[in-house]
């Protein structure tokens, strides 16, 4: 979809204080605490039936908290009138289409709803083009596959251009090319000034984030850039260190004690392997590659190890959770 003007917008879009949301005995959401700084991606990341969807209809005003307090673009969102609602973008994990309709119909239909006018035509054409379904524009949506549904429903949300976007489990059945591009867009909406709130299990997406927030059992487990999140997880930063023959035993203490190397563990992997934590690798990697060389230890290589998000997020859930019997990220139906 072509660029727009650049948005305007408070320094926070979204905010929850203290929000609590209990349904019978079950919290699905409980003292919940964060800020969604305008123009940036906030994605909320964790297991199924960890509170995500619950969190995103209280930021929206689909749900009421039973305690704390919500607000949206600075207001309470269920007291939104229309044409600030407007300004908001809603994609549901259970897409809201008429399914007598065709594609473009709807299409239409959400546009107009939503106060768009002039150029509608443009606009339509290029969010179906956006989710891959211009040749399939006529079709009822009855005729349509789930997963076509699915991204009709993205493109609705889409339509209108809101400054304010909020898109609960967007990639999920979508394949992996359609998703970058999904991505890729997501970032230009970005760009252009605006915020979204990106609910997701894909634990790698994070990397497209610029803040993310772990939600498990309805707790905000963590919260932070995905680079504060891995030095959360692990205690600071790794470098993975090969060398050419059987590391000696007393070779990580001899390292603990080098001032500049500044070691906070190390993790022997196999015989030749060890994994070290720094506070910093970028700084660390040149004082430490010397001092194997003045010790005269053969180096096969010497790096930065970045794990992978899903990596963190179970280390992260787990120190959550610790008293708790270990689980995963998936396996429980969505709250």
């Amino acid at each position: 979809m072509a660029p727009t003007r650049r948005v305007a917008a408070p320094e926070n879009s979204v905010t929850c204080e203290a929000v609590t949301k209990a349904f019978g005995d079950q919290r699905a959401v409980d003292e919940l605490t964060l800020a969604v700084r305008s123009g940036s991606i906030y994605g909320l990341i964790g297991p199924s039936g960890g509170g995500k969807t619950t969190t995103v209809r209280l930021m929206t005003g689909v749900l009421g908290p039973d305690t704390g307090r919500v607000t949206a673009l600075g207001r309470d969102p269920a007291t939104l009138k229309a044409r600030q609602r407007a300004r908001l973008g809603y994609l549901q994990q259970s897409p809201a289409l008429l399914p007598e309709l065709s594609a473009w119909e709807n299409l239409r239909f959400t546009a107009a709803t939503n106060g768009v006018g002039l150029r509608r035509r443009r606009r339509l054409f290029e969010a179906l083009e956006l989710v891959e379904l211009t040749g399939d524009r006529h079709k009822r949506v009855d005729e349509l596959s789930g997963g076509m549904r699915r991204r009709l429903a993205l493109a609705a949300t889409l339509v209108h251009e809101p400054e304010l976007l909020f898109l609960d489990e967007p990639t999920a059945g979508i394949d992996p090319i359609l998703r970058a591009r999904f991505w890729a867009r997501f970032v230009e909406l970005r760009d252009e000034g605006r915020t979204l709130v990106v609910t997701t299990q894909y634990v790698g997406e994070a990397r497209f984030c610029d803040r993310v927030g772990l939600i498990d059992q309805g707790r905000l487990v963590a919260d932070g850039t995905p680079a504060e999140l891995r030095r959360q997880a692990f205690g600071g930063e790794m470098i993975d260190l090969v060398t050419t023959a059987p590391l000696a035993d007393d070779l990580v203490e001899r390292l603990a004690k080098v001032p500049q190397i500044e070691v906070v563990r190390g993790e022997r992997i196999d015989l030749r392997t060890v994994r070290l934590v720094v506070d910093d690798a970028g700084e660390r990697l040149p004082h430490l590659m010397r001092w194997l060389d003045g010790e005269q230890v053969g180096v096969d290589s010497c790096e930065e190890h970045v794990p992978d998000f899903d990596e963190v997020f179970v280390t992260l859930v787990k120190a959550g959770h610790h008293d708790e019997p270990e689980q995963g990220l998936a396996g429980r139906s969505e709250g």
